[in-house]
């Protein structure tokens, strides 16, 4: 019996390599072995002002920083996909952590490149309704804020910033370990909120 010639496997194979590849590097994207970011908005950059598809508690609205920045401090996340164990840490931590910055005046906003279905079941499950998360469906925000994935298109690298009301980045972290953002974040929006509130800063207050 003659044998199929082998050539006739080898594209499928590649298409199976390729296909291989990508699922493995998203689910790298969505651990915490990625390289850390480089982010061009250091801190005193002007904040890229942004509006987009956004979900809380697994309801749509449309989240405007602008808007947001009136009522204090932001705290801007990007992670790269919903769902992936890393993301889903990341999520959780700063569930736990939103009441804190509540009580500073601070606003959570996480940012990833996944259609707004995802991220409605995303909002519930992983970030339990305390914040919301927002869907940067032509990745416009990760590029302005210079965090997108060098390899993966569409994909966001983990960084976080502490926007002010006025705009300014006050800090940026980046570092694809889930673990220390909010961590570092809260120490910002601390700093920030200890200055804000300081005699020098409000004279009415002895």
């Amino acid at each position: 019996m003659t044998a199929l010639p082998a050539i006739a496997l080898r594209p499928t194979r590649r298409l199976v390599t390729r296909a291989a590849l990508a699922v493995s590097l998203l689910g790298l994207a969505g651990a915490h072995v990625l390289p850390a970011a480089h982010a061009a908005l250091s801190a005193g950059a002007q904040a890229p002002t942004f509006t987009a598809e956004a979900a809380l508690a697994g309801k749509p609205f449309t989240f405007d920083l602008a808007q947001a920045l009136k009522e204090g401090p932001v705290v801007l996340y990007f992670y790269p996909a919903a769902f992936t164990q890393g993301c889903t840490i990341e999520a959780h931590l700063f569930a736990e952590a939103t009441d804190t910055y509540k009580s500073m005046g601070a606003t959570v906003i996480g940012v990833s490149g996944d259609d707004l279905e995802t991220l409605k079941k995303f909002s519930v499950s992983a970030c339990g309704g305390k914040f919301a998360v927002a869907a940067d469906s032509d990745h416009s925000i990760m590029k302005n804020y210079d965090v997108a994935h060098a390899v993966l298109p569409g994909v966001a690298n983990r960084v976080s910033f502490v926007i002010s009301p006025e705009g300014k980045v006050l800090y940026q972290y980046a570092s694809g370990d889930p673990s220390n953002h909010v961590k570092n974040t809260m120490e910002a929006v601390r700093a920030w909120h200890q200055g804000a509130h300081s005699p020098r800063n409000n004279p009415e207050k002895k």
